[in-house]
């Protein structure tokens, strides 16, 4: 059963202490291995050097809610240079397989099969999103089995869930445009119930870090790091919204 939730929703139950855990997608800032769909656009140091910057910025959103563990999910080789790029704070895990099904259905394996705990996994990639559509998802996830944050292009910028089911994430269900829909259908021949929370964007292509450079700039303080890097690449960004607005 699929229902829809408003971000501005009131009368939410609040998390319990300790009781949630949010889980960071990422994969470790190295050349030509992130960001790739951009690379029309920028060098590839730069492309790294921006994903690094939303990593940091997201970590710091992850760490800035209260009552909430934080770790990150990534594949096995990247484990060493993430942890000493998270800190002491942030445990990293190896997720088993490959492949990013393989990495979400990680997360609900090693941290949900724990206890009833609220597991969310985030990308790394929308440090911009508002801590409060984070704290809500927790929320939902006093009353549902399942939660999921849609982005524009038919895919998820989060999940949620309360329990590990082995067979929600399969590869097949991973492309962009039809991600959501395929989640939310599985969740569904589960008999789980879900909700969705606002849709967001995250940043993948050009037009997405167009929207971002036009956005950051009325609060910095949301992603400082990004938002350094978008000054230094003001240029290229500000021909990259021209050439959006053109299409």
């Amino acid at each position: 059963m699929l229902e829809s939730m408003e971000l501005s929703g009131e009368n939410m139950t609040r998390p319990a202490s300790r009781d949630c855990t949010l889980v960071i997608m990422a994969k470790a800032p190295r050349p030509g291995m992130v960001k790739t769909r951009l690379a029309e656009s920028f060098p590839t140091e730069a492309i790294t050097e921006l994903y690094r910057c939303l990593l940091f910025d997201t970590i710091a959103l992850a760490r800035s809610l209260d009552d909430v563990d934080v770790a990150i999910m990534c594949p096995a080789a990247d484990v060493e240079e993430l942890t000493r790029t998270a800190g002491e704070y942030v445990h990293v895990v190896a997720q088993t397989g490959d492949g990013l099904a393989a990495g979400l259905t990680s997360v609900f394996a090693k941290f949900a099969s724990v206890g009833h705990r609220r597991v969310i996994a985030f990308n790394s990639d929308s440090p911009h999103l508002p801590a409060s559509a984070l704290k809500r998802a927790f929320e939902a996830l006093a009353t549902c089995d399942l939660v999921i944050g849609p982005t524009h292009d038919g895919g998820y910028y989060l999940v949620g869930a309360t329990a590990f089911y082995p067979r929600l994430f399969t590869n097949d269900s991973m492309g962009t445009k039809n991600a959501l829909q395929a989640l939310v259908a599985q969740g569904q021949s589960l008999g789980l119930v879900s909700r969705l929370m606002d849709p967001f964007y995250d940043i993948d292509v050009a037009a997405d870090l167009s929207r971002l450079a036009a956005e950051l700039p009325l609060d910095p303080a949301k992603a400082p790091r990004t938002a350094v890097w978008l000054e230094e690449w003001a240029q290229t960004v500000a021909q990259l919204r021209t050439r959006t607005a053109e299409l």
